[in-house]
Order: structure tokens, then C-alpha cells, then sequence
């Protein structure tokens, strides 16, 4: 797996020009996610990671009351999920997660940033079968044999651990994504997440060089000024600085 979650998914709270874009996007998030599996965090550990990265990422507790209050009430937006795939610059695999209430919006937004890069919009499978979809749990730690037996203990399908620099890196299916964050917090008292989310992690990379840098860079940037837009991820492989 390595570090690859770490520079494979375009973060929105990262890239996005303003913060009321960024607000927005968690908020509609957290919307969603209450709405289908309630508004206690407590019993929605989706929701509660969710809410959880949006504290990190400085999303006022207005915003956050804001959304929960909404999916509490029942009305509002109606919000579906829709994921498009592709090959942007220098051939590089794509997965845009989205959150819309208008489909047909949101495609055609989406196909503009593809078009208007050189790029190309697939079919619905067409590279997510080159990505891992995992569930990711980082923490501080030095005894990753303790944390795998407490997994496999709790019959949770890892597929990968690490450890570098006093942090350990757990790999998991999707779908097990609440089965090893109840086991971890049950047997470590106290622990806190660097990270505690659900990525598409790509099993290659692909170099992007020369003229489709810039390219992939106004690829990124016209995807993250999209309000749909939730998540970007990609294998592309840039130099480094």
C-alpha cells in the first residue's frame, strides 16, 4: 500500500480556493451521511469520522450543527452520489466522487473538465478496478503485532499494516470500515486518528510529465471548483520538487 493515500487523493479542504467552499462541501457531507444513517455520531461511526476530519480541517461547529439539524428535519436537498471515471493528462487514472442533486448537471460539469483538459470521461468500472477501495485507520503507535491480533481477533479482513516513525498504518476493505474502527477503539482506550477515512488507492502509478503537468494541474483545479465535487483520486505520478 505504502504512503500512497497520502499524495494520491486530491484534498478538497486542501486545494480549495475558499473556505466557504470547503464548509459547504463537509456540510453537505455530513448532511448526507446523517440522513442515511442518523444523527448520533455515536452510533453513525461514518458520520462521526466525518465530522471528526471536519473539526481538523477548521469547519465551524455552525456548519456542522447546520447539517445535522437539516438531515434531523427530514426536508431539505435531495442529494445522491455519483462517481465518473476517466483518464486525465498523460493518461493517468481518475475516480471523482460527488455529491449532487442534479445528475445531469454534475455530468455535464464533470465532462467539461475533461474535455476542456485533452482528457477523457469513461464508462462506470472503466479504472476502478485498478484502484483498492480501503478503509484507512492511522494513529500513534510502536506495536503493530498487538494491533493486528486485535483485529484479527475481532474477524476484521486486514490487508495491510504499517509502521514508520512511531505511526501505524492499517489497511482494511471498505466494507469493513466500522467492524475495525469499533475494534480499535475498544482495544486501545483513548486512541486518536490521523487519519480515519475511506480512499480509492491505486495498485499503479502513472508518470505524468512536460506539458501535462500544467494540464493535470487546471484538471484538479477546475474539478475542485466544482460544488459537486467531493473527492478526487488518481494515480498520477508527479516529479517531485
Amino acid at each position: 500500500m505504502g504512503r500512497a493515500y497520502q499524495n494520491r487523493k486530491e484534498s478538497m479542504a486542501k486545494t480549495a480556493a475558499a473556505k466557504t467552499k470547503v464548509y459547504s462541501k463537509y456540510g453537505r457531507e455530513i448532511y448526507v451521511c446523517a440522513k442515511a444513517g442518523g444523527v448520533d455520531p455515536q452510533a453513525n461511526l461514518s458520520l462521526r469520522g466525518l465530522i471528526e476530519r471536519a473539526k481538523k480541517d477548521q469547519v465551524p461547529a455552525h456548519v456542522i450543527e447546520k447539517a445535522l439539524d437539516k438531515a434531523q428535519g427530514g426536508g431539505g436537498e435531495d442529494y445522491s452520489a455519483a462517481r465518473y471515471e476517466g483518464y486525465g493528462p498523460g493518461n493517468c487514472m481518475v475516480i471523482i466522487d460527488c455529491l449532487t442533486d442534479n445528475p445531469n448537471r454534475t455530468f455535464g460539469d464533470v465532462r467539461l473538465a475533461f474535455t476542456k483538459t485533452k482528457c477523457k470521461i469513461g464508462t462506470p468500472g472503466a479504472v476502478s478496478h485498478m484502484f483498492d477501495h480501503c478503509a484507512i485507520f492511522a494513529f500513534s503507535g510502536d506495536d503493530e503485532e498487538a494491533v493486528l491480533e486485535t483485529l484479527m481477533e475481532d474477524d476484521v479482513d486486514v490487508t495491510d499494516i504499517e509502521h514508520e516513525d512511531g505511526k501505524i498504518t492499517v489497511f482494511t476493505p471498505n466494507t469493513e470500515y466500522a467492524k475495525a474502527k469499533q475494534a480499535l477503539e475498544a482495544a486501545f482506550e483513548g486512541i486518536e486518528f490521523d487519519v480515519d477515512e475511506i480512499q480509492f488507492l491505486p495498485k499503479t502509478t502513472t508518470p505524468v510529465e512536460g506539458d501535462d503537468i500544467p494540464l493535470f494541474e487546471k484538471f484538479m483545479d477546475m474539478l475542485n471548483d466544482l460544488d459537486d465535487v467531493q473527492n478526487v483520486f488518481h494515480n498520477a505520478e508527479l516529479p517531485q520538487d
